[in-house]
């Protein structure tokens, strides 16, 4: 395919210029002082979107999206990325990115009516119950579980590291359906809601000092069969479509932004301070350029997952070439951002505008979220590579 725009590409990377520019939002997101707040600006930002016909840009029209082309929405990301827009996970992003995709593919028709045009709106937030607390990158040795009860599934057991739940209304919740140790079979992808009775949300302060992450109790919570997406013990499929979102297409828009960070990062190193430029050492200047050809490989690798995504050819465990090294980069990067700005990186109030210090530590979780780098290793060579199984 070709890395450079063609006239209709061009046409519509100036109409999303544009509306960014002119309706992106002037004010910070507020911070984690002002819970309520913080979800208003994130849900209003979203209605905005969705307003101005830029909701689920990729999802079928049938389902309130635009049905627009892969390379569209990596176009759409990348000027999201260039106008300074707010980050792209806030507590919105897991149901666009997440939820939403799955309810098309996997869902109900009565799931697809009832969720999806909440979720374009920006009126629901969703967060991803995989995780527990034995059960983090093998998520088929999870153990909450649920049993069926006249038309309820009867939820027992502790979920963790369960990004936005204190923000969420529902949870992409998988629980154990069939007999314990079963691995992937017995498994099943429910919709949980995340204000029934039995549902506890603990948040947890971050390294960075934020809220991203909490644990989740469910004791005797009641969810009805009819939200239950696919078929009661075969939710791994399930599972397999949300992963496949997840390290595909949902990635982009943090690649996107990354690579925006590091050209800013080196606009920065190229200002010259008392004693000269970053720019000037020559260790800081070869990891700044190793660094841009690293972002250079890793977009070249999206426009081969772009053009196979034309093509409708699913790409199943390749994702995971993407999210290793994607992963790595953005802990080196930011790693690189905090060494550059010396001790003013470490202050956590009134340091360098960008705020490398919150970047870098939020950073450190990046080789762990969506499966370890071990595990990728393991996803690349047994299923891409053929070999044998660790042990």
């Amino acid at each position: 395919m070709e890395f450079r725009d063609n006239p209709q590409e061009h046409a519509f990377r100036e109409e999303v210029r544009d509306w960014l520019q002119t309706n992106r939002p002037k004010d910070r997101r507020p911070g984690d002082e002002d819970i309520a707040a913080q979800m208003g600006f994130d849900r209003a930002w979203q209605r905005r979107q969705y307003d101005g016909g830029w909701a689920g840009i990729s999802w079928p029209k049938q389902h309130g999206g635009r049905g627009l082309t892969p390379i569209e929405q990596l176009i759409w990301s990348e000027e999201y990325a260039s106008a300074d827009c707010p980050l792209v996970h806030d507590s919105v992003w897991m149901a666009l990115n997440h939820a939403g995709h799955t309810i098309i593919h996997c869902g109900t028709d009565a799931q697809k009516a009832f969720h999806l045009p909440r979720i374009l709106k920006g009126e629901a937030t969703w967060c991803q119950g995989f995780s527990e607390p034995n059960a983090g990158s093998d998520m088929l040795a999870l153990r909450t579980r649920g049993e069926v009860d006249g038309t309820h599934l009867v939820v027992n057991g502790q979920k963790t590291w369960t990004t936005f739940a204190h923000l969420a209304d529902y949870c992409e919740l998988i629980v154990r359906t069939g007999e314990p140790g079963g691995r992937h079979k017995g498994l099943t992808w429910v919709i949980g809601d995340m204000h029934a009775t039995g549902v506890t949300v603990r948040p947890m302060v971050a390294l960075d000092g934020h809220l991203h992450n909490s644990e989740c109790f469910f004791d005797d919570v009641r969810i009805p069969l009819d939200q239950i997406v696919g078929e009661i013990d075969e939710g791994w499929s399930v599972v397999l479509k949300t992963l496949e979102f997840e390290r595909g297409g949902a990635a982009f828009s943090g690649f996107c932004q990354l690579a925006v960070h590091l050209e800013q990062l080196i606009a920065e190193a190229r200002k010259p301070g008392a004693t000269g430029t970053a720019m000037d050492d020559p260790v800081f200047a070869n990891r700044l350029a190793m660094a841009r050809a690293r972002v250079q490989s890793l977009r070249a690798l999206i426009y081969m997952m772009v053009e196979a995504a034309e093509r409708d050819v699913e790409l199943g465990a390749e994702g995971a070439i993407l999210h290793l090294p994607y992963s790595e980069l953005e802990q080196e990067i930011y790693q690189l951002a905090v060494d550059i700005a010396g001790p003013r990186g470490l202050v956590r109030q009134g340091g360098p505008a960008i705020g490398w210090h919150s970047l870098w530590l939020k950073s450190l979780s990046a080789t762990i979220a969506g499966g370890t780098s071990e595990i990728q290793r393991n996803t690349i060579g047994e299923r891409l590579l053929g070999l044998p199984r660790s042990r």
